[in-house]
């Protein structure tokens, strides 16, 4: 069985989390998910505005979350914080399943990234949408119950520890080790 990390063992790793750039933070981490439960992790990828994350099962899966069960254009991508995703998984192989697409080493706050904050990521801009993205049934089963208690505290919920959605603005392609940079309003 694979470890899951202690409450104590989280808060441990506060420190780390609160160090997360504010601006110029990097992309670690790309994973494209095919198919439920499935995940490839790529050096390279595109946004389009109409796909999300090119070969992502995003637009075809859909959403609970829309009347039509339509995919949710506010959920295009998830992105969470890579210091976040390093913590819980514990094992740098296990980071993809946390199940977003990108992974940043940035503070996802609301306070640094407020809903439209737009981003540019490689040749590609990305909008933060308002929808909450909140830990899950499978997220708890592959990280532990004390993990998606960490993220959804009141200080994980403030500071976006599960992550944030986002949509695509602006088609391009990003790559591992770029920087996202937030653009100025307007």
């Amino acid at each position: 069985m694979t470890r899951q990390l202690t409450a104590e063992e989280l808060e441990q790793g506060l420190d780390d989390i609160l160090a997360s750039p504010k601006d110029d933070g990097a992309l670690e981490l790309i994973v494209r998910r095919p198919e439920v439960d499935a995940r490839e992790s790529l050096a390279e990828g595109r946004l389009d505005t109409e796909q999300g994350l090119v070969g992502d099962n995003w637009l075809s899966r859909g959403s609970r979350h829309t009347p039509d069960g339509a995919a949710d254009p506010e959920m295009q991508l998830n992105i969470m914080n890579a210091r976040v995703v390093a913590l819980v998984a514990d094992d740098p192989e296990r980071r993809e399943l946390a199940g977003d697409q990108l992974y940043l080493d940035m503070d996802l706050s609301d306070e640094n990234l407020p809903p439209g904050t737009r981003l540019a990521i490689g040749d590609a801009i990305i909008e933060v949408t308002e929808p909450p993205h909140t830990g899950c049934r499978k997220f708890a089963e592959r990280f532990g119950k004390d993990a998606v208690v960490f993220v959804n505290s009141g200080r994980g919920k403030q500071l976006n520890f599960r992550g944030i959605n986002a949509r695509v603005v602006q088609s391009g392609d990003i790559r591992v080790g770029d920087v996202a940079r937030k653009l100025a309003a307007g």
